[in-house]
């Protein structure tokens, strides 16, 4: 099954800027990410990038770069510019690769591609593991999904969802909470072209911007997104500089 990864890079991140430049045990940060992203089974691995910083730093360790504009409200709009300059077919399947995952398992982004390819009454295909401390369950940064029988989205938020009305969740007793309820949402996707260039069409939803999530675009449209739950712990990524911290505590090495 062909598909290709492609890596949206920005500079100006909000909580973090120039992330994608930042050093991990040596390495920039989208440089690992490329490296997991190579060894998967993607036939073609593309960094997508506004900013000549990342693209030159790109180029020098040998990554494939498409630029694109710099005004794109989304990830997934930058990965329809970079499906139509490379021509890429209405079927083929593309996978997006977050640029702040540098410890994302190859064979997670393998898995969201294949179970895309297994639904075809699916617009995206994405995955989620099992929440298992309050504190992720608190966080709004850990993004949360609620799926249905069949494996599809219901809703994404950054709120603790689905609330449990009478388990002293308000208390913040965990034990007294049914663990395996709740599920993170792990920031990869895989798309078919077709898809995204519909997608362009539409402005961003009421529901995107209150909760600053890409993915309720498709969802306020009638898009189906299968979740599946992954078959690799997935870290999380990067978005703050904490997080950072730790990761690079994680690899054994100094703040730098």
């Amino acid at each position: 099954m062909p598909f290709s990864v492609v890596i949206p890079a920005r500079y100006a991140s909000t909580r973090l800027p120039g992330k994608p430049l930042q050093l991990i045990a040596g390495l920039p940060m989208i440089q690992r990410v490329w490296q997991q992203a190579r060894a998967s089974g993607a036939g073609r691995v593309v960094i997508a990038t506004d900013d000549a910083r990342i693209a030159d730093c790109a180029a020098g360790f040998g990554a494939e770069v498409c630029m694109t504009r710099g005004d794109h409200p989304s990830g997934t709009d930058r990965l329809q510019e970079v499906a139509a300059q490379l021509g890429f077919a209405d079927d083929h399947i593309v996978v997006n690769v977050q640029g702040d995952e540098p410890l994302i398992p190859p064979t997670v982004i393998d898995q969201v591609a294949a179970n895309l390819a297994r639904h075809p009454d699916a617009g995206i295909a994405t995955l989620c593991e099992a929440i298992d401390s309050l504190d992720a369950l608190r966080d709004p940064n850990v993004v949360k999904v609620v799926a249905g029988q069949s494996g599809m989205a219901l809703y994404f938020s950054r709120a603790t969802i689905p609330w449990p009305r009478d388990a002293g969740a308000a208390a913040g007793d965990l034990q007294t909470m049914p663990m395996g309820d709740w599920y993170r949402h792990i920031g990869i996707y895989a798309y078919r072209t077709d898809f995204l260039h519909r997608y362009i069409d539409w402005e961003p939803a009421p529901l995107e911007q209150l909760e600053q999530l890409e993915q309720l675009r498709a969802l306020y449209h009638g898009v189906g997104i299968h979740v599946e739950e992954a078959r690799a712990a997935v870290p999380g990524g990067v978005d703050t500089p904490a997080d950072l911290e730790r990761l690079r505590r994680y690899l054994g090495e100094g703040a730098q």
